[in-house]
């Protein structure tokens, strides 16, 4: 069964959040990055929040943050590198990519 959650009204795939934790650990991402408070930058659920009912969206924006590494800006208005994420595993990068948007 691939499809177990329920959210706004969207079918949602199934999220391994341990496995998405892992690989945000591993590479760093929570240094700028947490949950459910604003660090360097956005928390997962702010940034959930404003792609919710735009996952396509939002799945393309955090696709080309995390693989490709373009200029962002932080919380603070000032701007930096998004770090590329060491995995060429598209399943895991998936799988973050959901989680973080499942927040």
């Amino acid at each position: 069964m691939g499809l177990l959650c329920i959210s706004s009204g969207v079918l949602a795939a199934e999220v391994d959040a341990d496995a998405a934790l892992a690989l945000a650990k591993k590479n760093d991402c929570t240094k700028c990055h947490a949950v459910d408070k604003t660090k360097k930058g956005p928390s997962y659920k702010k940034v959930a929040a404003k792609y919710k009912g735009k996952m396509a969206e939002g799945e393309e924006k955090i696709l080309k943050n995390i693989t490709t590494g373009p200029k962002v800006k932080l919380e603070d208005g000032s701007e930096e590198e998004h770090k590329i994420i060491d995995s060429k595993d598209p399943k895991a990068i998936k799988n973050l990519i959901d989680w973080i948007l499942a927040q």
